[in-house]
């Protein structure tokens, strides 16, 4: 890069040179050019443009420089910042389709040269702040953070275009980042800890790659998105609804799994950081309910996760837009619409990893009153914590309407193994004293269908020798003990337990269920059909 030789100290090109901010401007327009402009196509080009980039942050005297005021000034900022987001998109992984081989493995590579840049420039902008009286720093500073940050969380991240030792280098430009910008973490940086807050910033820097045309253009860009998120938190972020909410709509609408997980996750954090009156507004609501609804039909264990838990959280949101008169039948709603589905579902699944997801959330449809404990701020494990208690309301009572397929998939289940953990087991016998609480008038007729489930699980348990560890199993006894004695008591005492069935012995491998029965006597009456 030609320097202006006549500003140059005597002691030569490595001494600092007292740049103006009109000549740090136009050294900035030089690089950038190098950057964009048609020479960026040539590898060479743009190792020269780091080079001098280089220079000119070693040279310059930012102290001084940082002391000018005005509108040569502000100028001089603005291309700095261009060169800045040039450096971030030079550093950016390829487009998804050609991101494979060694498109990838040029990436890290890119990824440390430019955050050593960014660290070096960081450092003296700090420098230049701690020398100055007057706040000129912030103009350079507001350009600079934004295409910094999403460089360092770009790279922060494992991902297939990241090293060991990029993503090592990405961590100190944050942490760079946060320092200069005096702010204790990402959230405090985002939310405007010291100034103005600068999510709007990052959010308007990725817009132009959050659309329907350029968002897989850039693959780094939706976890950028997705991570920036899950940082802010109410009441932070209901001012921004109209920035997050189509990008999340338009990454959960993706075809790849991945993609879809990712938008559910970023919708969670939306339903569980706006207030119930705005996503009610404009029925936001049912756009995110009928957004991940079909989801439901997608055969894969992650993504029926993450949707299922969603929905829990956004039905009592969608309750409130009900009004239910006393004189009229209760209508149905989203939950009874969203069980009946996966109950459908469940009853002839098979897969073990899709069965465990479906028991998992089941007893949360029963339960009409949840208590769940959540952190607050939420912790980068999980962005479903807040540090209140919530009750989140479900069916209770109502359950009656789904009864007969419950009952079917309730027996089906109990009778399939589920491995060592038996945590599909676990969680039906969970759902079933749930369901006798709530249900228990509806109990006494079914209290054959019920009883033979739980003997003959009962005996499978006290047969199984080795292939569930003893803990498992008085776990899975305690629930049919607890289960055994609901049922009697909905069956106004038709059922007796005189011994609990933890007392039986583990070792008697010929346990038949005849032996069982000698455990328990009980007196089954069938009512009528009711």
């Amino acid at each position: 890069m030609e320097l202006d030789r006549a500003e140059l100290s005597p002691g030569g090109a490595s001494s600092p040179t007292q740049w103006s901010p009109s000549a740090l401007g136009q050294a900035c327009s030089e690089v950038l050019h190098r950057l964009t402009g048609h020479e960026a196509r040539r590898a060479s080009a743009r190792r020269v443009a780091l080079k001098d980039f280089s220079a000119l942050i070693e040279t310059t005297e930012w102290d001084r420089l940082l002391e000018g005021s005005g509108q040569p000034l502000r100028r001089a900022a603005e291309t700095l910042g261009q060169v800045t987001k040039a450096l971030e998109k030079y550093a950016a992984p390829p487009k998804e389709e050609a991101c494979a081989g060694s498109a990838h493995s040029e990436v890290p590579e890119k990824a440390v040269e430019v955050g050593v840049l960014f660290l070096r420039l960081l450092e003296k902008v700090e420098a230049g702040k701690n020398c100055l009286v007057c706040p000129a720093w912030k103009t350079v500073l507001g350009h600079l953070a934004g295409p910094i940050y999403i460089f360092a969380i770009t790279h922060l991240l494992e991902q297939p275009w990241t090293s060991p030792r990029s993503r090592e280098v990405a961590g100190e430009v944050r942490s760079s980042l946060l320092k200069v910008t005096q702010c204790s973490s990402v959230a405090g940086f985002l939310r405007g800890e010291n100034e103005d807050e600068r999510f709007p910033v990052i959010m308007g820097l990725l817009k132009p790659y959050l659309n329907k045309e350029s968002w897989k253009n850039n693959p780094a860009v939706k976890h950028v998105f997705s991570w920036t998120l899950q940082q802010v938190t109410r009441p932070w972020l209901t001012q921004h609804l109209e920035r997050i909410l189509p990008p999340s709509l338009l990454i959960s609408d993706d075809y790849q799994t991945e993609n879809k997980v990712l938008g559910v996750h970023c919708l969670h954090h939306i339903v569980l950081n706006v207030p119930a009156a705005d996503l009610l507004q404009y029925n936001r609501a049912q756009v995110v309910y009928h957004a991940i609804f079909n989801h439901l039909y997608m055969p894969e264990h992650h993504l029926i996760q993450a949707v299922l838990l969603c929905l829990l959280d956004l039905f009592p949101i969608l309750e409130k837009a009900q009004n239910w008169k006393g004189d009229a039948s209760r209508p149905t709603t989203h939950c009874d619409e969203v069980l009946q589905l996966v109950l459908t579902h469940m009853e002839p699944e098979h897969r073990l990893l899709l069965r465990r997801t479906y028991a998992r959330n089941l007893p949360a449809f029963v339960n009409r009153s949840v208590p769940r404990l959540l952190l607050w701020p939420p912790t980068s494990s999980s962005s479903l914590q807040h540090h209140i208690f919530s009750f989140i309301f479900r069916l209770g009572i109502l359950t009656v309407r789904h009864m007969k397929r419950l009952e079917r998939v309730i027996v089906g289940y109990l009778e399939v193994y589920d491995g060592p953990e038996e945590e599909a087991r676990l969680k039906i016998l969970e759902t079933l004293k749930l369901l006798m609480q709530y249900t228990w008038p509806r109990i006494s007729c079914r209290v054959v269908v019920l009883l033979r489930a739980l003997l003959k699980l009962i005996c499978d348990v006290a047969r199984d020798t080795n292939l569930t560890p003893d803990p498992v199993k008085n776990a899975l006894l305690q629930e049919a003990t607890d289960c055994l004695i609901l049922l009697d008591h909905c069956s106004q005492g038709r059922v007796k337990v005189r011994h609990s069935v933890l007392s039986l012995n583990f070792s008697w491998v010929s346990l038949s269920l005849h032996n069982v029965y000698n455990w328990l006597s009980f007196t089954i009456c069938v009512p009528g059909q009711v």
